[in-house]
């Protein structure tokens, strides 16, 4: 008899299981034709914002974390990632953290001879008075990723062991396609067409600084070093939010500090103020009308929590500033727009 029961039961959970099963292949099945529309939609706007880049070339990866739909386009070329290589610093640095080998409250001192040149707002590098000066960890970790400051950057590549030890950090979790093999200081050396050691000639007329410029400038769009594509860059913030690379302590603090980036407004410009985002920039100089490097990665959340993550890395463009940011506006707009869509049901 208890045996008739316990069959009885297991029947019942059996039909409940499968009447749920069948409900939520329902609801799946009614939102499909939204989501294939609005990724159809995202799409096409992918690749209209491609073609107005050119001849820059326009990487995009999009990925919606709920339905798992990516989009995207010239995704799997790999572009200068500038000021985005950051991002992954960070997350070397708090991986660290996370062991034991680092504490946030560890000194860091610093000479005038580290400073580099290069700071989104006046911060560590600009702001560096005397010969030496002392910071923490988390000091430099808020610099390098918030206010993005060359100075910050390097000091914390040096703490990490170097930027051999930023690859091996995303290597060791499954992140292919992202590299670092420079600091901030090696890259400003190829744009000035400078190798180890060696030292601008003096006295130089603008003539020759501008040809030797040209050169940089050329040597650091046909370099491989310090390169992400985006279908990479998506993967890295994608590990990071479902707290695949760091504790939710260190998960946490890389998000705030990527949330506190507001300048540049980028993906940011065109967004409703209901959507949070975390995100890094990154931004090369630019020659002769031609800018080499303006990229934007960054986690877009909804008030109810769901998110999309994007890549956005565009090189070699032609446009004007006002032109390249508008791209990346109407990028978000784009994306915005798709999401929409798919919870109105199509």
């Amino acid at each position: 008899m208890g045996s008739s029961r316990t069959r009885s039961g297991t029947m019942a959970a059996v039909a409940l299981t499968l009447a749920l099963a069948c409900n939520a292949q329902s609801v799946h099945a009614a939102e499909r034709p939204a989501l294939h529309a609005s990724a159809a939609e995202l799409q096409h706007a992918l690749n209209v914002l491609a073609q107005r880049a050119q001849p820059g070339m326009l990487g995009v990866d999009v990925l919606d974390v709920r339905s798992g739909i990516e989009v995207q386009v010239n995704a799997h070329r790999a572009y200068p990632m500038m000021s985005v290589f950051k991002a992954p610093v960070a997350a070397a640095i708090l991986s660290q953290i996370d062991s034991g080998q680092l504490a946030p409250g560890q000194k860091v001192t610093l000479k005038r001879a580290d400073v580099v040149a290069g700071s989104a707002v006046p911060s560590i590098g600009a702001g560096f008075h005397g010969e030496q000066m002392t910071f923490t960890v988390d000091q430099l970790l808020t610099a390098t990723v918030s206010q993005s400051d060359n100075t910050a950057a390097d000091a914390l590549v040096r703490v990490a062991g170097g930027p051999q030890a930023i690859t091996a950090f995303l290597r060791a979790h499954g992140i292919e396609g992202m590299r670092v093999d420079l600091d901030e200081a090696g890259l400003g050396r190829i744009f000035e067409d400078l190798g180890p050691g060696e030292k601008r000639a003096a006295p130089e007329s603008p003539q020759q600084a501008h040809r030797r410029y040209a050169r940089g400038y050329k040597a650091f769009l046909g370099d491989p070093r310090n390169r992400s594509t985006p279908v990479a860059a998506v993967t890295f913030l994608r590990k990071l939010r479902n707290h695949e690379l760091l504790s939710p302590t260190s998960t946490r603090h890389l998000l705030r500090l990527l949330q506190d980036q507001t300048v540049p407004r980028r993906l940011r410009a065109s967004l409703p103020s209901d959507i949070q985002l975390a995100d890094k920039c990154g931004t090369s100089y630019s020659l002769d009308g031609e800018t080499a490097a303006y990229n934007d990665i960054g986690i877009l959340t909804w008030p109810d929590g769901h998110s999309v993550i994007v890549a956005a890395f565009l090189m070699g463009s032609r446009a004007s500033r006002a032109q390249r940011d508008a791209l990346f506006a109407d990028l978000a707009r784009s994306i915005a727009t798709a999401d929409k869509r798919i919870k109105k049901g199509g």
